[in-house]
């Protein structure tokens, strides 16, 4: 019996890893369910158009690109893809709603209820929901069949763009079944609920509570709508008669407000609203709450609750090795685990809306967020992000109005992103962009809008409230330096425009190594590790002593595939990520930002991987956060070094052995010995 049991478990935990984060939340009888539907679907490239196609079974999140950036061919996959799935729908469900609701098919997907065509969506970055009760037949079995294409066009974002466009239905799916009368999930995919928190003073505070609906007949039809505190104790309530089939608008208001206050203290509410009738739950939405003020100050940054929170963190892609953007709950809670241990406290979601689990962990850990859509320009390479035509400019607004509606409850959110790299060479964009920032500015006036560019100049810095800037400075020209007397004069220049730095980093590899300072040929193969760490020493010394940079954003958190890349250790994959594509290594950079960025005890040997050394004289080099560090060559101690500001010890001139070297460090925190070694061997 115990056999038996722990087989189950088994098998439940590997329904629950590849079922991803979608699980079916099974309410009253009268009420909502959303029905996990990532298994059992079928899955064929769509130019197999025999008779007997040949199919392979797919659990969803799923891409057929996966392995496509292991090849280093610039010409991937970009072709279209079919999936198909059966399903019985009950006899029960002949008076409800179904509805399916996908968090992402990249790029343009056509869905096919029983071989009628019901609906396209443009765009793979941003969920979209379908309703399917007409197209269905109750008590038999149905077929949907999504066709999927990743195709380059000029009417879908994006244009161009340093990562892969991933085909397929790579975000989860799920079907959802509603009362006649229900709460919208129709309103671009959004909830159907929008909470706006406003915190009155330090004693009061009040949600205006929009809710879409979707219904025939309003008689007797109330709203609901109670909020949870931490603890899920109600504490505040409203109900209202519906007035209307379209929309119900409620206030609540409370007392002695919990404020979100970043990781310090990430506080989050509930809110339940409920569609009722006859004194029964027919609807209910749970969202989010979370109550905080901020601002963005030109000359002292950003600005949480009334105090200042020096915003670091990372840009990071839904691209892992292996899987590609098809990632499921255990990949984003790895990278989640990341961002916490390097000690972030604000994350960039590069280069499109993530998906929704990472919105809800960015909340519940107090990470702030930047969102922004796939409006990508080329950078420092060819092609156009922009083309002024119509179709691709009604295309990015739909993309942004999905962002914005589908991720407007999320407290982490603080800013909405226009676009990445855009250049001037083609059509102007800056007049459209300055359209877009009046759709964000209408649809949520409340956050933010910033943008991401590498020109300097003031072409861009009247698009968005506040600007950003991709600098690389020491990577692909210049020095390291540079970036603080860059900002120097930015600020100068633009003394009223609060602006980050939205990216910065160098390629290195775990693997390849060099006891000299010259600098690598970034579009080359050679990209060692020590001068990607000492790229990242020298800008984080430069960023850190100016607040008034808003935010610094390290480019990136981990490597990713882009097929366009040549250099590094493999083609197809950019390498400036402080951790390997597969997670696997974190690099010595890595440990540079958890020293300067968490309080948490490490100790930790760079240049450890340098495992074969051919100068006898040599430098050890520590991160620590404690200053008092103790080192051993070969058993014997060398004399002590001081810690500089960055939590650095060096102690130069060390000799080693001929043959194999022992290093050792320790440390005495607060009673607990940290210790750390590694063996470095001296060829002749």
């Amino acid at each position: 019996m115990n056999k038996l049991l722990s087989k189950y478990l088994y098998f439940f935990s590997l329904l629950l890893i590849y079922t991803n984060y979608s699980f079916a939340q099974i309410g009253a009888p009268d009420s909502r369910q959303v029905i996990n539907f990532n298994s059992d679907w079928k899955f064929h490239l769509a130019y197999d158009i025999r008779k007997q196609p040949e199919k392979i079974n797919v659990i969803l999140p799923h891409t057929w690109n996966a392995s496509d950036v292991l090849k280093g061919e610039a010409n991937y996959a970009r072709e279209a893809g079919i999936y198909e799935k059966s399903f019985i729908v009950k006899e029960s469900w002949k008076n409800k709603r179904l509805f399916l609701y996908f968090e992402g098919a990249n790029s343009v997907a056509s869905v096919l209820i029983n071989k009628h065509f019901i609906t396209e969506h443009k765009g793979g970055y941003t969920a979209f929901c379908i309703e399917i009760t007409d197209s269905i037949k109750p008590g038999e079995v149905n077929n949907i069949e999504v066709q999927v294409s990743n195709a380059y066009r000029t009417d879908v974002l994006p244009l161009c763009g340093d990562f892969n466009v991933y085909g397929g239905i790579h975000r989860p799916v799920s079907l959802l079944v509603t009362s006649k009368n229900c709460i919208s999930p129709l309103d671009f995919a959004s909830s159907g609920v929008y909470l706006t928190p406003k915190v009155l003073s330090d004693k009061t505070a009040a949600v205006n509570i929009v809710t879409k609906l979707s219904v025939n007949n309003i008689a007797g039809l109330k709203v609901k709508a109670d909020i949870l505190d931490a603890g899920k104790n109600i504490i505040a309530s409203v109900t209202s008669s519906v007035t209307n089939n379209t929309q119900c608008k409620q206030t609540v208001n409370l007392n002695q407000p919990h404020l979100w206050n970043g990781k310090a203290d990430p506080y989050l509410y509930t809110v339940d609203v409920s569609l009722i009738s006859d004194a029964k739950i027919i609807d209910q939405v749970t969202q989010p709450l979370g109550f905080r003020t901020y601002r963005v100050d030109a000359d002292k940054g950003f600005i949480l609750n009334g105090r200042y929170l020096d915003l670091h963190g990372v840009g990071f892609h839904e691209d892992v090795e292996g899987k590609a953007s098809a990632v499921d709950s255990a990949d984003l809670n790895k990278d989640m685990e990341l961002i916490k241990e390097i000690g972030a406290t604000a994350i960039r979601l590069t280069h499109y809306p993530h998906g929704k689990y990472f919105y809800d962990l960015s909340d519940r850990n107090g990470l702030v967020v930047w969102s922004e859509i796939p409006f990508v320009g080329p950078g420092g390479y060819t092609g156009a992000g922009y083309l002024k035509n119509q179709a691709l400019e009604n295309q990015v607004k739909q993309v942004l109005t999905e962002m914005i509606r589908q991720n407007y409850n999320h407290p982490a959110i603080c800013f909405w992103g226009l676009f990445n790299e855009l250049k001037l060479d083609h059509d102007d964009p800056v007049p459209f962009l300055k359209q877009l920032n009046e759709v964000a500015k209408k649809e949520d006036p409340t956050r933010l809008t910033t943008a991401a560019t590498f020109l300097d100049g003031s072409q861009f810095n009247q698009v968005s409230d506040i600007i950003a800037w991709n600098k690389y400075y020491g990577w692909y020209d210049g020095e390291f330096k540079q970036i603080g007397s860059w900002a120097d004069k930015t600020h100068h220049d633009y003394p009223r425009k609060p602006f980050a730095v939205s990216e910065y980093g160098a390629g290195g590899s775990p693997f390849k190594h060099a006891e000299n300072d010259d600098k690598p040929d970034a579009d080359g193969r050679f990209h060692p590790e020590e001068w990607q760490t000492r790229y990242h020493e020298a800008n984080w010394q430069e960023l850190s002593m100016r607040p008034f940079i808003w935010g610094k954003f390290v480019w990136a958190l981990a490597d990713f595939g882009s097929s366009i890349r040549t250099e590094g250790d493999a083609g197809g994959i950019n390498d400036k990520g402080l951790v390997t594509y597969n997670r696997a290594v974190k690099k010595d950079a890595f440990y540079f930002y958890k020293a300067n960025w968490n309080t948490e005890p490490m100790l930790y040997i760079t240049d450890r991987r340098n495992t074969v050394r051919h100068h006898q004289v040599t430098v050890v080099k520590v991160y620590s956060t404690n200053p008092d560090v103790k080192l051993m060559v070969n058993g014997v101690a060398v004399k002590g070094s001081k810690a500089d500001d960055f939590h650095t010890i060096r102690w130069d001139n060390v000799t080693l052995q001929k043959g194999k070297n022992k290093i050792e460090v320790s440390s005495n925190i607060d009673g607990r010995l940290l210790e750390d070694s590694c063996d470095w061997t001296l060829e002749n």
